[in-house]
């Protein structure tokens, strides 16, 4: 079986998965937390080199406050719970996305946590957290166009490559693969720049449901699929 390099997984499905058991959401989404957990060190062992998470939008600060304020809880409860495990592991843990709304006791834990597993080998496990692409690729603009005016950047210099070094994923492969669980087939702004040339692969899973056995088959289905990248394979 041949791994994909990077794999992106958008995380959907808690809300109804709790809505089915007769539980509050919030079970659902610490579900979810349990699953990417566990997925996370599954994936590790199996070899995967990046995986990245959307754990939460820009669009999610539009949901109830109470529930928003319950994911931070539960995104600062991960965050000094994985501080912990990172002894044990190998894996490196990065975030993407912009940090302002966040509270600076998360953005102290997020720092404190990159910067022990900054030296880990094992899988890239990066976090897209208040992350949105289009905020993304407007922040990329911007910056690009300061340098421009300052004359750091010449504008003749711009091209896909220098465009990709104003992203947040600037020194993160684009991902293989894309995982969407949950029924829905849509990329929900997450990685729209990078996704250009993604396999994707759905599912009606719900999040909390999903183990690395899913993971096995939608890399198994990668597998399968001729990658041409816009080019034309023999076979067309």
């Amino acid at each position: 079986m041949q791994l994909p390099q990077h794999i992106g997984i958008i995380m959907d499905g808690n809300g109804r998965w709790a809505k089915q058991k007769k539980m509050p959401v919030s079970y659902g989404h610490k579900c979810g937390a349990d699953a990417i957990q566990t997925l996370i060190e599954e994936s590790d062992k199996l070899g995967i080199k990046y995986i990245t998470a959307y754990t939460f939008s820009t669009e999610n600060w539009k949901r109830p406050k109470n529930e928003v304020n319950y994911l931070m809880s539960l995104l600062q409860e991960f965050l000094n719970d994985t501080s912990g495990r990172l002894e044990k592991s190998n894996i490196r843990i990065r975030f993407i996305g912009s940090r302002d709304k966040l509270k600076k006791s998360m953005i102290k834990s997020m720092e404190k946590i990159e910067k022990i597993s900054e030296h880990k080998s094992g899988l890239n496990f990066i976090i897209a957290l208040n992350y949105g692409a289009r905020q993304e690729i407007t922040d990329a603009v911007k910056n690009i166009c300061n340098d421009v005016c300052s004359k750091k950047l010449d504008i003749n210099s711009i091209n896909e490559n220098l465009i990709k070094e104003y992203l947040y994923t600037k020194d993160i492969p684009d991902p293989d693969l894309i995982i969407r669980p949950s029924g829905e087939q849509r990329l929900s702004n997450f990685l729209l720049y990078q996704a250009s040339y993604s396999e994707l692969w759905f599912s009606d899973i719900l999040w909390p449901d999903f183990t690395i056995e899913h993971l096995k088959k939608a890399i198994n289905d990668f597998n399968k699929r001729k990658r041409r990248f816009g080019g034309r394979s023999d076979e067309s």
